[in-house]
């Protein structure tokens, strides 16, 4: 399927194309959870082997999203499910230890729901509510090959008639092949940046296969074409960040892929469990009857564990840190959203270098047979360093460091 148009049939398409949310149920974050424990086992269970045949999980995502994931963390006069942010995140890395590729494709969706949570003033918010609620899918990026210094785009947004007309490509459209919905940002004739979302069949959408990373092969990453693609007004707002209290709305971003990477320690650990039980015989000179004696197996895979620990801990910190931001107003907004922006930082840190140990190490519980490409045990370390290359680790330090030595606030370019 590489570079191919993919057919919209295939996927979650616009509004008309979703199972509305059934009238009168009530969901919560503990039905949701318990509702996907067997699509999470499916994913599982498959990863290795649909990552080989480059298969994408169209009907377990599918599944997924009927369940209503999304509404983890939405309140529940908007129709959510209630929750905290850790709730939210625990569902994200109980996703990422299933299939991080999953989670991956899933970001474009808990972000727009997580601004829903947190912004009673976002623009087109009951329009964004009644999406999710029917179990809608979002993908989008600003991010072009094209594109210039600091962020710049080159795809255009010009008055056609009574609405706009949209040319450009974007890239790093995660997720795109499963959504229903895709946003992106596009320069009008002034230079001024205007947001978009249209419903990924309007003509002149065109979502390509052609990700081709080391890792994280089946997150749907690839290019999104506009060709001559219509909005109305209703499809397009004006982004500015700047007036906001705590201007640091890429936080949740940020923690969602420290989430994911401490899905994958998770699911290192469980291999390793697995592979020392199941498959692994002891060295020739080891003194040990079985692989779970080998006092150096137990050793890895105790370090595994204490990474796979670490990675969570830091991540359920960074979002108890994060909730707190909620509902201050002004300098205590900023202050607060500063030293949370820190926070997540240092967890992507933390969580970036456990994974990455961890899945080296998951090579240590076994000989030669442990790196069979039918395992698949590969991918956890492709797929950690293929999401620790979306915001380089040593600017994430260096910034915690400015602001413990000098109160430096972190950049508020989205990426902290």
């Amino acid at each position: 399927m590489n570079a191919e148009l993919i057919d919209t049939q295939d996927t979650l398409t616009a509004e008309s194309a979703t199972a509305v949310c059934p009238a009168g149920v009530d969901y919560t974050v503990e039905g949701i959870r318990a509702a996907v424990s067997p699509i999470l086992r499916r994913l599982n269970v498959s990863a290795s082997q649909r990552e080989l045949a480059r298969d994408y999980a169209f009907d377990d995502v599918r599944a997924l999203a009927e369940q209503r994931i999304t509404l983890v963390g939405i309140a529940k006069e908007d129709g959510g499910a209630g929750g905290s942010l850790r709730d939210v995140t625990d569902l994200v890395l109980a996703i990422a230890r299933a299939d991080s590729n999953v989670a991956q494709a899933l970001r474009g969706s808990f972000l727009i729901a997580n601004r829903v949570a947190s912004l009673r003033d976002l623009p087109n918010r009951a329009v964004i509510l009644r999406r999710l609620r029917n179990g809608d899918l979002f993908a989008g990026t600003a991010n072009e090959r094209t594109g210039g210094a600091s962020g710049s785009v080159n795809t255009t947004i010009r008055r056609a008639g009574d609405g706009y007309v949209i040319n450009g490509e974007k890239y790093y459209s995660t997720g795109g092949l499963y959504a229903s919905w895709f946003s992106g940002s596009a320069s009008d004739e002034d230079g001024t940046v205007l947001g978009f979302t249209v419903p990924v069949d309007r003509e002149g959408v065109q979502r390509l296969d052609d990700f081709d990373a080391v890792g994280q092969r089946l997150t749907a990453s690839g290019t999104t074409r506009l060709v001559n693609v219509r909005v109305g007004e209703d499809e397009i707002v004006a982004r500015d960040n700047a007036q906001l209290d705590s201007p640091w709305l890429g936080s949740f971003a940020q923690l969602y892929l420290a989430a994911v990477e401490a899905g994958i320690s998770a699911a290192v650990l469980d291999d390793a469990i697995w592979f020392a039980r199941k498959k692994a015989r002891p060295i020739k000179h080891s003194t040990a009857g079985k692989s779970v004696e080998d006092p150096y197996v137990r050793e890895t895979v105790g370090e595994i564990a204490a990474r796979a620990q670490a990675a969570r801990a830091a991540v359920v910190l960074a979002a108890e840190t994060l909730e707190g931001v909620r509902g201050l107003t002004g300098p205590a907004a900023r202050a607060a959203g500063a030293a949370a922006a820190v926070t997540v930082a240092q967890t992507g840190v933390i969580a970036i270098e456990s994974a990455l140990r961890a899945a080296e190490l998951l090579f240590d519980v076994g000989g030669g047979s442990i790196t069979n490409r039918d395992l698949g045990f590969d991918r956890h370390w492709r797929n950690a360093r293929t999401v620790a290359n979306h915001n380089p680790r040593q600017w994430k330090a260096a910034v915690a460091g400015a602001y413990h030595l000098t109160g430096e606030e972190p950049p508020t370019t989205g990426l902290f």
